[in-house]
């Protein structure tokens, strides 16, 4: 029977592994382009809170040609607004907007995006996170892979910065469900799965956005980007992604706790809000992840999933140009780590930012069911 399992797991990092050597090949990375043609275009900066992340992520914001930089104060508590306003007096492309509070059934960052959508003159619109940096020429090269790509929709996934063991732990996680389990060239496909963005950075047309409804139809989700994705998908725009690479890179949270708290708010949306599949999960990884080195000396099978664990972070991280391939001493760990993750989810709501959100599915409009949970 233990060797039954042990086989079942070795199967399970082979799938991995061949989704992870196909995008080796086929994922792409942005490189610097020229302008090409690009229209006028406005980037978009929801942030709440940001005020220590925002004056350096304002530097890379103005080192691109874009017509302006609009920062949306999502009703903060610290010194948001007034970072914006200093670097409103240094460039004038730079405007504060004063975000009114999310109207019941919202998300409050799909409100701040909706809000920054309406007061935007540019014919493209470019969503960025505060805890996004851009270096000279990221939103050439991304318009250049969007239009390579004839997306309708298109994202980016930054090149994760990580300066803690904690967020080393976790933040990977994102790199490796991404490249390991979405060949880039099923995204062209129907298939709702293969279906998806990252909120960090995406771009559209305007009138691709207005067409699709744009974050008014996804109002009440909390993994926005994803049913972004899904709801452009549906209204026949083609999807793309790219890589950060030298270009883009974020640095999501700062240290294991935060990590924790960024995870556990989304995760359980990302189960379908079902108990079942988040306990399956977390099993799971421990089996595949942390009992392989537990029973190294229970036979050749077990041993060999313990090698190719550690095998698919050593070649993620040099696709996404991460390198530190010692990281991948902390795979067995990282299912451990986790569980506190999994213990969030589990709660019948989710907590960010000084704001609470019900663990409801979202009805069809994308605000949230009248009742009930999941």
């Amino acid at each position: 029977m233990a060797t039954a399992l042990a086989r079942v797991v070795v199967a399970f990092h082979v799938v991995k592994l061949a989704g992870v050597a196909a995008n080796l090949v086929m994922f792409p990375t942005l490189r610097p382009r020229s302008r090409a043609g690009r229209p006028q275009t406005s980037l978009l900066v929801p942030a709440r809170d940001e005020g220590q992340r925002l004056p350096a992520a304002l530097a890379g914001f103005l080192a691109q040609d874009v017509a302006e930089v609009i920062v949306l104060d999502d009703q903060s508590g610290d010194d948001t607004a007034a970072v914006v306003r200093r670097a409103a007096q240094a460039d004038p492309r730079v405007r504060l907007v004063r975000g009114m509070p999310p109207p019941s059934g919202w998300t409050g960052k799909n409100w701040a995006c909706h809000q920054l959508a309406a007061t935007a003159r540019g014919d493209v619109l470019l969503f960025c996170d505060a805890d996004v940096a851009l270096a000279p020429g990221a939103v050439d090269a991304s318009w250049a892979q969007m239009l390579a790509q004839r997306a309708g929709m298109f994202s980016v996934f930054p090149r994760q910065r990580t300066a803690t063991v904690g967020e080393r732990l976790l933040v990977p996680l994102i790199d490796d469900v991404l490249l390991a389990f979405l060949p880039h060239r099923l995204l062209r496909l129907p298939a709702r799965s293969a279906a998806t963005a990252n909120g960090q950075l995406l771009m559209f047309r305007r009138g691709a956005y207005d067409w699709f409804g744009g974050h008014a139809a996804v109002a009440g989700h909390l993994n926005e980007d994803l049913a972004l994705a899904r709801r452009a998908r549906r209204a026949g725009l083609r999807l793309g992604l790219a890589l950060g690479g030298d270009l883009v890179s974020a640095r999501m949270y700062s240290g294991y706790r935060e990590s924790v708290r960024g995870f556990g708010k989304s995760l359980r949306a990302a189960h379908g809000g079902h108990d079942s599949a988040l306990a399956l999960t977390a099993a799971w990884h421990l089996l595949a992840y942390t009992v392989p080195w537990l029973a190294w000396r229970r036979g050749p099978a077990w041993r060999t999933a313990a090698v190719l664990g550690l095998a698919q972070r050593i070649l993620v991280n040099a696709k996404t140009g991460r390198g530190s391939p010692g990281e991948a001493v902390l795979v067995p760990a990282t299912p451990l780590a986790a569980l506190p993750v999994y213990a969030l989810a589990f709660r019948r709501g989710a907590q960010w930012k000084g704001r609470t959100y019900p663990a409801r599915r979202p009805a069809p409009g994308g605000r949230p069911a009248p009742g009930g949970h999941p």
